[in-house]
């Protein structure tokens, strides 16, 4: 174990959540901007702009597992999730930037297309060699619980910070949404701010030294799907598939509410929209983080999600030309608060599912739980885009009236309204229910320690029927058959 083992000051946390810049910036230049790249600046049509994240996550069904095998296995001196991040970073700086490189394949829709499509895929496994790694990097470098909390809201603030300049940067440099230069330019710049953020995180955490998970490559998909049979972490999946995929279209969504639906993409309205969603969600990770240490680290979805369900709900009646902006802007901020409240769950949340999945498997697999949550994250982000995409076609999307600066006809404006609307009205349901059945606090985290403890030899006290009751309900197996290795390599 390293000398810095334990401690918890703020240089530590804030080390810990550098990352996150790149791990919570990359998607909302993606999901903002990268679709509108392709169909305002390139014309290409939107059902097929759609479908490009989307297959870059089936690409993740590989390349994530295989990653979170490879960390698992790795032996490094500078501790194995450390040393990947730092091999990623050079690799995700490179792939962000040819991803926005402007390609007409002369003049071939299908042509261009698949370049895109290899591009995505390409930065896709970037991504996937740093933030894997990340995600399984704290409950190697922490056991507690609540100080796991602390450490994972400095990542969320940290997360936050790297939305607000990707959603606010952009919008200031991108004046116009059909030009091709200003995205390339955009690229570039955060290349540069992601390849910095991994590094210093790099460089200020640490890992504990213990025994290689010696997995063979063939065992390594079958142990990715294995992660599943733990009822917290299906129940995990839930909450952060539709959580996330409601943030998505959010931010999918944007740039098409904002031009094509209330008119008003110029004059700085854009940046302001996007400014307000991004700060109010910065304000609510630092406001959650100390409450969901006092509280459960599922108590901000319980508490900020009806609330933003009802002001999206509100959105509705002043989704036009000409509505007053400031209440648009007002409503906005008590979303952004909400998203604050899901996304400081969720990572929170993740790093203790690596302990029941121990006591499912007697198996610590930090890498393969974070693999399969990456892959998560991942999916949810392609299926908004590929949904976004879908829904905009059925509702009449030209995208040639859009490449030539045109407004849609008024059909299509409010088909996009009620999308925006109402798609997140549901996702946040989903999270809502998911988030409120979710079995594991304090209590239940401090007891599956204990059990993982008491099977490695480590605690001599005795198991209370309560304490077996308990175990069963977060992992979903009855007591005799948790700690066994064919928990994790037979389905």
């Amino acid at each position: 174990m390293t000398k810095n083992e334990g401690k918890n000051t703020l240089w530590n946390r804030a080390s810990y959540g550098f990352a996150d810049i790149y791990g919570g910036g990359a998607f909302v230049v993606i999901s903002t901007f990268y679709t509108v790249f392709l169909t305002k600046a390139l014309g290409m049509p939107t059902a097929m702009a759609g479908t490009i994240p989307l297959i870059g996550k089936i690409w993740d069904a590989v390349t994530d597992p295989l990653m979170g095998n490879i960390a698992d296995r790795t032996s490094s001196k500078l501790g194995a999730k450390r040393f990947w991040m730092l091999v990623g970073s050079i690799i995700s700086a490179l792939t962000f930037v040819i991803m926005w490189i402007p390609y007409t394949a002369g003049g071939s829709v299908t042509g261009q297309y698949i370049f895109y499509v290899l591009m995505y895929m390409l930065f896709s496994t970037g991504f996937t060699i740093v933030m894997v790694p990340y995600n399984g990097l704290l409950p190697d470098m922490i056991d507690d619980y609540t100080v796991r909390a602390r450490f994972s809201s400095a990542r969320m603030i940290f997360s936050a910070f790297g939305a607000i300049i990707a959603g606010l940067i952009p919008t200031i440099m991108i004046r116009d949404n059909t030009n091709k230069s200003q995205y390339l330019t955009v690229s570039v710049l955060f290349a540069v701010i992601f390849l910095v953020a991994i590094l210093l995180t790099v460089l200020g955490t640490w890992e504990k030294q213990k025994e290689v998970n010696k997995t063979s490559v063939k065992e390594t998909f079958t142990q990715s799907f294995t992660v599943f049979k733990s009822h917290s972490f299906r129940l995990f999946i839930g909450i952060f598939i539709f959580g996330q995929a409601a943030a998505d279209f959010i931010t999918g969504l944007a740039v098409y509410y904002i031009d094509d639906v209330l008119n008003a993409y110029g004059g700085g309205n854009f940046t302001k929209l996007m400014g307000v969603i991004l700060i109010s969600q910065f304000i609510g990770m630092i406001l959650f983080g100390p409450i969901m240490a006092r509280t459960s680290k599922k108590f901000p979805i319980l508490f900020g999600t009806p609330f933003r369900m009802v002001a999206t709900l509100a959105m509705l009646f002043f989704s036009y030309e000409g509505a007053p902006f400031v209440v648009i802007l007002a409503l906005s901020f008590v979303i952004g608060l909400s998203m604050a409240g899901v996304s400081t769950s969720i990572y929170a949340i993740l790093s203790d599912l690596v302990d029941v999945d121990e006591l499912i498997t007697s198996m610590s697999r930090p890498g393969i739980c974070s693999g399969m949550a990456t892959f998560t994250r991942k999916i949810a982000a392609g299926l908004s885009s590929a949904t976004i995409g879908v829904l905009l076609s059925m509702v009449g999307y030209n995208e040639t009236l859009a490449n030539t600066g045109m407004r849609q006809a008024a059909s299509t404006q409010r088909g996009i309204a009620l999308i925006y609307v109402f798609a997140q009205i549901v996702l946040l349901a989903l999270t809502l229910l998911f988030a409120f059945v979710f079995p594991v606090t304090k209590k239940e985290f401090d007891i599956v320690r204990k059990e993982v403890a008491r099977r490695k030899g480590e605690d001599s006290s005795k198991i209370t029927p309560e304490e077996i009751k308990v175990c069963e309900k977060v992992t979903g197996f009855s007591y005799d058959k948790l700690w066994n290795r064919d928990n994790a390599v037979k389905i």
